[in-house]
């Protein structure tokens, strides 16, 4: 358990694209952790007026840092910078619409502090056009990764010096998922703390939600960065394909 004097702080990285509807919910249930000692940067990817007229009013908590870029490059940039622009021994993640209950920082840290863990995430539920909680295998590597992607981003705690020169990519799509490969090739396992701990939103609208772009840019992914051959690359996706179909019944897999 961590010592109630001196907490372990926590980066937590948030890009942002026009999220005006959502972000000030997501920042709320950021605000309400347990755990106290943490820094949030959000990366703000160039977004239209009301989302800036929005977190303007955020900026004022001396907790949160507000980055704005000039130009559009997508999430993967964002928090490829945010993690440049962080110190803390932990990074957390979080997407601009997704949600936190109160509990998340303090149990996760715990958990990871406790059993010397570089890599955990959580169970989640979605909310929003599709209700499900979601379980996740209690371990995964590399391998086991390949063909599950059960991972959600806004579920991650990572040590920072495990991270090094990991990058997420700079596609619009998926580009969260080379960068779990490249963490997961550095470490035995990411470990699953089996609660219910994060909210993850699913809309129709979202560019996850469009299942055939992503197939695709997972293929290109595992080509390009993973160097797959072509049977690995096929195993990959109808694995994906299964576990996928199993959780969402078809809709919004990723």
């Amino acid at each position: 358990m961590e010592n109630k004097k001196k907490k372990t702080k926590i980066d937590i990285i948030l890009p942002n694209y026009n999220s005006s509807r959502f972000i000030l919910e997501t920042v709320k249930s950021i605000l309400g952790q347990t755990h106290k000692n943490w820094k949030l940067i959000i990366v703000d990817d160039c977004s239209n007026k009301e989302t800036i007229r929005v977190l303007k009013k955020i900026k004022k908590n001396k907790k949160i840092k507000i980055f704005w870029l000039k130009k559009n490059r997508g999430a993967g940039f964002c928090r490829n910078y945010a993690i440049k622009k962080s110190n803390s021994p932990y990074i957390a993640f979080i997407d601009s619409d997704d949600l936190w209950k109160k509990d998340k920082l303090k149990k996760q840290i715990n958990f990871m502090k406790k059993k010397n863990y570089s890599f955990t995430y959580t169970n989640y539920e979605t909310f929003g056009d599709k209700i499900k909680k979601v379980s996740n295998p209690q371990k995964l590597n590399y391998s086991n990764f390949i063909k599950n992607t059960s991972i959600a981003t806004s579920t991650m705690m990572i040590k920072r010096n495990k991270i090094n020169n990991s990058k997420f990519t700079n596609t619009k799509i998926c580009e969260d998922y080379y960068f779990k490969c490249k963490i997961l090739k550095k470490i035995d396992y990411a470990f699953c703390l089996n609660q219910y701990l994060t909210k993850y939103r699913i809309r129709k609208n979202s560019l996850q939600s469009n299942n055939l772009k992503n197939f695709y840019w997972i293929w290109k992914i595992n080509k390009n960065y993973n160097r797959l051959n072509f049977l690995d690359n096929l195993i990959s996706l109808l694995f994906i394909s299964f576990y996928s179909l199993k959780k969402y019944g078809g809709k919004n897999i990723f």
